[in-house]
C-alpha cells in the first residue's frame, strides 16, 4: 500500500451565508490515525468530503503525500471512504461488492463485460489477480464464510466489515471514515473499534476518521482534531487533549460525565477561591479577578476540609456512582464520581465535604491559565492532593 500524509491546510467553506469551514488546517502523517471530534453540525463531515473531492472549498489547500490534489476528480485522489450507511450494493454479493473496486481500476471496459471479458487478451490473469487480492482481505475481516451472501442477509457489524473490506482492497494512499459505526448497537460498536484499530495497525494505513462519539476518538486515535462551529479547536494525543484541554470548550466536550467548570476568583495571594473556600491551587493574576475552576467527576473526593456540598442524588453505574451536589453560590450542579462502596454510605440531602485533586483555570473569555498546586498548602489538602 502506498501510504501517504494527508494535508489540509486553510480550508474555508460556505454554504450560502453560513461559514461552515473556518481556515480549518489538519495535518496527519504517514501511517497516522487521526480522528475529527465534534458534535453535529461543526464541519467534520463537510471537511472530509472536501479531502474526497466530494466537496469543493471556497479557499486552501488540500494535499496528499505532499502533492496538490485539490483539482483532481475524487477517483484520481486515491482515497477510500467509508461511510455511516456503508453505501453497498444490495442486489450484489459480499464478493461482488468487494471485487467492483477492483475491477474497475484493473480491467478494460470490454474486459469487464459477462461473457466476452473472459475471452479478452489477459482478462483471466487479471481476474485470477483480484480473485486472489480479495480473499486475501476477506480472510482478516472473517468474511470468507460470508462472499455469497448479499447485505440484506448480514447483520449490522457484518456490513461493516463487507464495506472496510471494499475499501482496503484498492490500497489507497489514505482512508477517510464518516461515522462508520453510527448504525452499530453498543456491543458490536465495541467490536468493530477493535477491528478497524487492528486494519489500521496491519496496513500501517493513514486514516481521518470523523464522529461525535468521543469514546471512538479517544481509544482509536493516535491523535484527535476538536472541531466546533467550522474550527479546529485543538489536536493532540487523546491523553495530553483529556488532561491538558486549551480551552473551556474542549474541556467540556471531552470527558464523561463532562468537566464541572464553576466560577471563582483569584484573592490577594493568587490562590482560588470557590464557594467561599480557598483551594491549595495559586494562578498568576490580579486580585479579585474572576475566573472559571474546571474540575473532572473523578478529581473530586470525599475528604475533611473540602468544598461544602449538598448531595442531590446519586447515579449508580455498577463500580462506579455519580453524585449530584450542589455548592453553595454554585447554579450548576456539581458532579462528582466515587466508588459505589462510597456512595453507598451516603444519602441525598446530607453535606459531603468533596476536595479537588486537582483544577484547571480558565479565563472569562475560555482560554486555559497556568494553575498550580500551593506550597502552602494544608495537611488536609496536601492529603486530597496525593
Amino acid at each position: 500500500m502506498a501510504v501517504a500524509s494527508v494535508d489540509l491546510i486553510g480550508i474555508g467553506k460556505r454554504f450560502g451565508a453560513t461559514e461552515v469551514l473556518q481556515d480549518v488546517t489538519l495535518r496527519a502523517a504517514d501511517g497516522e490515525f487521526l480522528a475529527i471530534l465534534g458534535a453535529s453540525g461543526c464541519g467534520k463531515s463537510t471537511l472530509l468530503r472536501i479531502l474526497a473531492g466530494l466537496e469543493g472549498a471556497d479557499r486552501g489547500q488540500v494535499r496528499l503525500g505532499g502533492e496538490e490534489v485539490g483539482h483532481l476528480r475524487p477517483k484520481a485522489r486515491d482515497l477510500a471512504m467509508v461511510f455511516q450507511s456503508y453505501a453497498l450494493y444490495p442486489y450484489m454479493t459480499v464478493r461482488q461488492n468487494i471485487t467492483l473496486p477492483l475491477q474497475m481500476r484493473r480491467l478494460s471496459a470490454l474486459q469487464r463485460l459477462p461473457l466476452l471479458g473472459r475471452l479478452a487478451p489477459g482478462g483471466r490473469a487479471l481476474r485470477a489477480g483480484i480473485t486472489a487480492d480479495v480473499d486475501a482481505v476477506a480472510g482478516p475481516l472473517q468474511l470468507s464464510a460470508l462472499m455469497e451472501r448479499r447485505p440484506a442477509q448480514l447483520s449490522g457489524g457484518q456490513r461493516q466489515r463487507v464495506a472496510l473490506g471494499r475499501a482496503m482492497v484498492r490500497q489507497p494512499a489514505a482512508f477517510l471514515m464518516d461515522e462508520p459505526l453510527s448504525n452499530l448497537d453498543a456491543k458490536l460498536r465495541v467490536e468493530a473499534r477493535a477491528e478497524i484499530v487492528a486494519m489500521q495497525r496491519r496496513l500501517s494505513a493513514t486514516i481521518l476518521y470523523v464522529t461525535h462519539d468521543q469514546v471512538e476518538a479517544m481509544t482509536m486515535a493516535d491523535r484527535v482534531a476538536v472541531m466546533q462551529a467550522g474550527r479546529v479547536l485543538q489536536v493532540a494525543p487523546p491523553q495530553h487533549l483529556y488532561d491538558e484541554p486549551a480551552s473551556i470548550d474542549v474541556a467540556r466536550f471531552v470527558g464523561s460525565p463532562p468537566m464541572n467548570i464553576i466560577p471563582a476568583l483569584l484573592d490577594e495571594t493568587g490562590m482560588v477561591e470557590l464557594a467561599g473556600h480557598v483551594l491549595p491551587w495559586h494562578a498568576q493574576g490580579r486580585a479579585g479577578a474572576r475566573v472559571m475552576a474546571g474540575i473532572r467527576p473523578e478529581s473530586l473526593v470525599p475528604r475533611p476540609g473540602g468544598l461544602p456540598a449538598t448531595l442531590k442524588r446519586v447515579e449508580r453505574l455498577g463500580a462506579e456512582a455519580v453524585l449530584h451536589c450542589a455548592l453553595p453560590g454554585v447554579e450548576d450542579t456539581v458532579l462528582a464520581r466515587v466508588e459505589t462502596a462510597i456512595a453507598n454510605g451516603l444519602s441525598p440531602g446530607g453535606t459531603i465535604p468533596l476536595m479537588p485533586r486537582r483544577v484547571l483555570l480558565f479565563q472569562e473569555a475560555g482560554l486555559r491559565m497556568e494553575c498550580r498546586p500551593h506550597p502552602a498548602a494544608t495537611p488536609a489538602m496536601e492529603g486530597a492532593l496525593g
